[in-house]
């Protein structure tokens, strides 16, 4: 089996989590090849990638390209940007899907990423200190579809304890906390917009466990609409479909006069040696044909 051949296993009988590392992955490298074909012919790899898969925060911009509120959420350029971002969503996700199903993992990412690009759309078109750069600011990364989970799970389970290097056994409640402020008081760097989905994916994984808490799911109505989409590539079963051609007079005769035969031959075994001698199979057969 070629490496190739192991991923593609690997991916189909791999959980949700899994998946969606794969797919960061995969895409990462498409767009590190793609840039690379498109040094070698001169063509600009940031018009042509960026530009059509991250999410603008320009509305004007993103009526046009109203797909990059999915995938921008997939995509990145720096290695160490989605190093950290896929540990990050390995480490928690796994602690996720020790209290909650994959597709719950699944809805808070999604959702989570899609909360990250409204809150972060809605305050470069709001705060007038992103108005100069309103029209060429884009965002992208898992980024805020990470800190969905991280918080979610933090929430749930706060007093859960990882062993970080340094620090030992740190509660989740902490961890959440730091990561919190820290985007909080990063906004005002150069790297705001991130900072900013990020807070948009933190505040809908507190939502999330919240009004679960309460008995409520708040991403039901989008775990319908995902169901009927992974439903259209769902393969359907093969009906195979046999033709059997009508017995004739002939036929029917021959097979009773066989099977009259068989049951001839087991009454002269019982004559001879009793019921107890027949096998299983005649056995049934004597009962079939008795009724």
């Amino acid at each position: 089996m070629s490496i190739l051949d192991e991923i593609k296993k690997s991916f189909r009988s791999g959980s949700t989590l899994t998946k969606l590392i794969y797919i960061n992955l995969a895409v990462f490298l498409a767009v590190k090849l793609i840039g690379v074909v498109f040094f070698l012919l001169s063509i600009d790899p940031t018009f042509s990638i960026v530009n059509w898969f991250a999410v603008p925060a320009d509305i004007n911009n993103l009526v046009f390209k109203p797909w990059t509120i999915l995938t921008y959420m997939f995509l990145h350029q720096d290695f160490l940007h989605i190093l950290f971002n896929m540990l990050w969503l390995y480490w928690f996700g796994q602690i996720f899907l020790r209290y909650f199903d994959e597709k719950k993992l699944l809805s808070v990412y999604l959702v989570g990423g899609l909360a990250g690009a409204a809150l972060y759309i809605l305050a470069f078109n709001v705060f007038p200190v992103f108005s100069n750069i309103l029209p060429m600011s884009y965002a992208l990364g898992a980024s805020a579809s990470v800190i969905a989970i991280v918080i979610a799970i933090s929430v749930y389970a706060p007093n859960f304890k990882v062993n970080l290097l340094f620090f030992g056994p740190v509660a989740l409640k902490y961890i959440a906390i730091v990561t919190i402020i820290l985007d909080i008081l990063s906004i005002a760097s150069s790297n705001a917009g991130g900072h900013i989905a990020h807070l948009g994916g933190a505040l809908l994984g507190y939502l999330y466990i919240v009004q679960m808490k309460k008995g409520r799911n708040i991403t039901k109505g989008f775990d319908r609409f995902m169901d009927k989409v992974f439903s259209l590539f769902k393969r359907r079963e093969k009906f195979k479909v046999t033709y059997k051609r009508p017995m004739t007079d002939y036929d029917y005769n021959k097979s009773k006069a066989a099977e009259q035969k068989n049951i001839d031959a087991i009454l002269d075994k019982i004559a001879k040696s009793g019921y107890d001698s027949l096998t299983k199979t005649e056995k049934e057969i004597l009962f079939k044909n008795s009724k």
